[in-house]
């Protein structure tokens, strides 16, 4: 009876425990997870201050540099056109003004602008046919006549050209090498042409876009200045006055 008491008495602390350690056990199994806990969430700062345009600060943007690179493109392309480009840049200019009808020469000298450029490619294709026409003729004749001083059989001298038999041999020769370097003049002529064209276009570009207006004035007078230190004792010399208004 005694070993049935003792029995029971340890028995008691042993059933507790092993409640305990199941309770334990199924709150950790059905117990969800805390995902939320396993990630560290760092938060994210966003200076939107710093990325601001700051629209105080425009770019500026010239036109008239604008309207020279284009002129300068045009007037390469085909002569001429850059030149056709500031006559419409000056009908935009007039036309915003409200004078329609206004500047006739000014139009007029900016397309006459055209004509001098074709008129001069003109006449250079009409000199440099001729020159090189007569430098082929005083190249035949001085190749004829220095053929037939070394030809000792008569039968096989060529004839000459009559319309030059009153020249020389030396002024066959000249002829020869001035036409020749007549040639090579209009050639360098035609690049000087179209670089003027093309620089002529670029700068009424750029002055399309200046202000010059009645305010701007300059005016020269003549005055009287004072000098003391005169070698001629005459304090007072004649000078120019030159006033500029803005």
């Amino acid at each position: 009876m005694l070993k049935a008491k003792r029995l029971i008495f340890l028995s008691i602390p042993a059933l507790l425990f092993v409640n305990l350690a199941s309770a334990q056990v199924r709150d950790t199994v059905l117990k969800p997870l805390d995902t939320t806990r396993a990630v560290i969430q760092r938060p994210v700062r966003i200076d939107s201050s710093s990325k601001k345009q700051d629209t105080a600060k425009v770019k500026y943007i010239n036109p008239g540099k604008i309207a020279g690179r284009k002129a300068i493109f045009k007037s390469l392309i085909i002569p001429g056109w850059g030149q056709l480009y500031n006559n419409q840049l000056l009908n935009d200019k007039l036309n915003a003004r409200g004078e329609k009808a206004g500047h006739f020469w000014q139009k007029t000298y900016t397309l006459s602008k055209v004509g001098i450029i074709y008129g001069g490619f003109t006449l250079l294709t009409l000199s440099y046919i001729d020159n090189r026409s007569n430098y082929k003729i005083f190249l035949k004749e001085a190749q004829v006549r220095a053929f037939n001083k070394l030809t000792t059989d008569p039968t096989k001298k060529q004839p000459v050209n009559p319309d030059l038999v009153r020249y020389g041999d030396a002024n066959v020769t000249d002829a020869q090498a001035i036409y020749k370097r007549n040639t090579q003049i209009i050639i360098f002529s035609y690049f000087a042409v179209y670089a003027v064209q093309v620089i002529d276009a670029y700068v009424a570009a750029r002055l399309n876009f200046f202000n010059i207006d009645d305010s701007v004035a300059i005016k020269i007078t003549p005055s009287l200045m004072t000098n003391p230190n005169s070698m001629y004792g005459f304090n007072t010399m004649p000078a120019l006055k030159v006033s500029l208004r803005f």
